[in-house]
């Protein structure tokens, strides 16, 4: 059923600095409390998600979950399981740790196809290597920025590499950033829940500042606000960058702080203006256990 109120004050506020509140409203009557009928089968054929969770420090971060299609389904239009003995180990061992309330936000995304769904919800329960979530919000995004990819598993693998972790970012991990046309972003609203998106772009989209601040380029999109009207609310976010080539990913988690209107930067930012700075407080980063390979097919061609 359709949201009577979709969008809580952040939103709607960076709606109105920024000139678009009809529009918000327009996009918004997409925002459910269930899960479109069309998009059930959508989700079960899906081999890779990202997830937004928050730590026991409070700490956000986002997850990649990597598994063979069918590891997650809509058992109903407000039910999402997700077999947690069919994902990638490090995904599995963070899933096991939430319990019965534990806020998540699901991006359910198909590289290849650039469709997009988010579902954004509660933990039911999470016991026998499955985790139920109750459906809170599910809506479909439009397929802008979306690099063209398709995912190939080529063995899951129980071996589990090293883990490397810090504060601050070194060569390795800012060659992965600079490189990267792609990222995944969770936000959170204190009341509403935890939301995951998806960030795409030329390579080099992405600015370092120094080791540990990224400038971000916010582009036109669907007028909706989600991350940036979290962030106005509750500064915490988490980052993920997917090296695709080396299959291994760098998880991020810190504030991050709006710019509203940076003169001179309409070339960078497709005419917004507008930025915003992500400060990282730690990172980890780690392969997947699965062995996996991403055919790039085509760069979006929205990328500015």
């Amino acid at each position: 059923m359709r949201l009577d109120n979709p969008y809580h004050e952040g939103e709607i506020e960076v709606q109105r600095r920024v000139g678009v509140l009809d529009a918000g409203q327009r996009n918004g009557r997409v925002i459910s409390d269930s899960i479109l009928p069309g998009a059930l089968k959508f989700i079960e054929q899906q081999s890779f998600v990202t997830l937004g969770s928050e730590d026991s420090e409070g700490a956000l971060w986002t997850t990649v979950l990597i598994g063979e299609a069918g590891f997650i389904r809509a058992s109903s239009d407000t039910m999402i399981e997700i077999d947690r003995t069919r994902i990638d180990s490090r995904a599995a061992a963070t899933l096991a740790s939430f319990s019965p309330g534990s806020r998540l936000g699901l991006l359910v995304i198909e590289l290849a196809s650039r469709r997009r769904l988010r579902i954004n919800g509660v933990v039911d329960t999470n016991d026998s290597g499955l985790l139920r979530m109750t459906v809170q919000e599910s809506y479909p995004n439009c397929p802008k920025y979306i690099q063209s990819r398709h995912l190939i598993i080529e063995q899951a693998e129980t071996a589990r590499s090293d883990v490397t972790e810090g504060n601050s970012l070194g060569q390795a991990e800012l060659a992965l950033i600079q490189s990267s046309d792609t990222f995944f972003v969770s936000s959170q609203h204190p009341d509403r829940g935890i939301d995951a998106s998806h960030r795409g772009g030329k390579k080099g989209f992405v600015n370092v500042i120094d080791k540990q601040t990224l400038r971000i380029p916010d582009y036109p999109g669907n007028s909706m606000f989600n991350t940036l009207g979290n962030i106005m609310v509750h500064s915490k976010a988490g980052l993920t960058f997917v090296d695709f080539e080396k299959s291994q990913c760098l998880q991020l988690t810190g504030d991050a702080t709006i710019l509203w209107d940076e003169q001179g930067r309409a070339e960078e930012t497709g005419g917004t203006q507008r930025l915003w700075d992500f400060r990282v407080s730690r990172w980890i980063g780690a392969r997947f256990s699965f062995r996996v390979a991403w055919d790039f097919l085509s760069d979006s061609p929205f990328n500015i």
